[in-house]
């Protein structure tokens, strides 16, 4: 089977496993596991941040983001396909009472001017209490429906100026940054810069198998302990996961870009089959979303041939490429793709 439902269907690898089996633990909650101390500490250096808070999942980590910067009743912003708007189930509204004002961007971004039309600003003749209160922006890098699209560093670093600005915490859902690095050249501490908080990921092109990481000032990490703990994510030997991750981080991100070159190669080749349509500028790393007539068809017609991908819309099918699909499995996925566009 060739999956590419998701970066996230990854395996630990040999090397991993036996990391995993030899390491050192303790109990997080009382922070004396020394794995994923390391594991803090290390990625907490490679974004440039005081400090760093492993947690279970990455929809954890962005809804602990979100509670830590926020009140109940304040507004949050989002592009309007971010995750934390359409894949965490209404947990910033469950978890911190926020409503989300949506900006309809392009893949995945939005400028300057859509920030401050969606801010309210009243005129000094009306109560500012008659307003919600925008106290955050939420962005995402690289963006997962957009197609993995990256935000332009020169844009990031308005939009965020313009969050400043405007009194607003600013927080990245960088579940991908490192795909984003390694397709940008631009450093993981270049993007958390621009950031309160950052959110990375091991689970996904790094192919751990559990976790992600909440990044920031010490203060704000210390306070979003305690909303790790409140959410249910209190580890106890966790070290066996956290080696999982750590290896990951020393070992996986240079060969990502190998996943952006077999999704380059998949788009170009399914762009040439009879009814399928691929914006080719919108595949930016290993994400592939491509439109054809009846996708719940194409996508059942390609895994009984033994390629997995997910229906992603309407006419929409995506594909995504990890550590787990290789230059020939791209070739083979190709030619089913079209075997089953033929027998439509």
């Amino acid at each position: 089977m060739i999956d590419l439902r998701s970066d996230t269907i990854t395996k630990p690898t040999d090397g991993m496993r036996r990391a995993m089996a030899n390491a050192l633990v303790g109990d997080d909650v009382y922070h004396d596991d020394p794995t994923v101390n390391a594991l803090e500490e290390h990625v907490a250096r490679l974004l440039g941040t005081e400090a760093a808070m492993y947690v279970p999942t990455g929809t954890m980590s962005n809804q602990v983001a979100i509670r830590v910067h926020t009140q109940p009743g304040d507004s949050v912003v989002i592009e309007a396909l971010g995750h934390i708007g359409n894949h965490e189930l209404g947990g910033a509204a469950h978890h911190s009472g926020v409503t989300l004002n949506r900006i309809q961007g392009t893949l995945g971004t939005f400028t300057t001017d859509q920030l401050v039309d969606v801010v309210p600003v009243p005129h000094p003749a009306m109560p500012s209490h008659l307003y919600d209160p925008h106290t955050l922006v939420c962005l995402e890098n690289t963006h997962n429906l957009a197609g993995g699209t990256i935000w332009p560093i020169d844009q990031l670093r308005d939009v965020t100026q313009t969050a400043v600005d405007l009194g607003m915490a600013r927080h990245l859902d960088g579940a991908r940054i490192w795909n984003a690095t390694a397709a940008s050249g631009v450093g993981p501490n270049e993007y958390a810069a621009l950031f309160d908080t950052v959110s990375v990921c091991f689970s996904k092109g790094l192919g751990a198998p559990v976790g992600s990481a909440l990044c920031g000032p010490a203060d704000t990490i210390s306070e979003a302990r305690r909303f790790k703990q409140m959410f249910g994510g209190g580890f106890r030997q966790a070290g066996i996961i956290a080696a999982g991750a750590l290896y990951a981080l020393n070992n996986n991100r240079e060969r990502l870009v190998e996943d952006h070159v077999n999704a380059q190669t998949f788009a170009h080749g399914v762009a040439e089959i009879e009814g399928v349509t691929v914006n080719l500028d919108a595949v930016q790393t290993n994400i592939v979303n491509f439109s054809v007539r009846d996708p719940g068809r194409i996508v059942d017609a390609c895994l009984t041939d033994g390629l997995a991908m997910l229906v992603n819309g309407p006419q929409e099918i995506r594909a995504v490429f990890s550590m787990e699909a290789d230059a020939a499995d791209t070739k083979k996925a190709i030619a089913i793709v079209a075997e089953a566009l033929r027998a439509d």
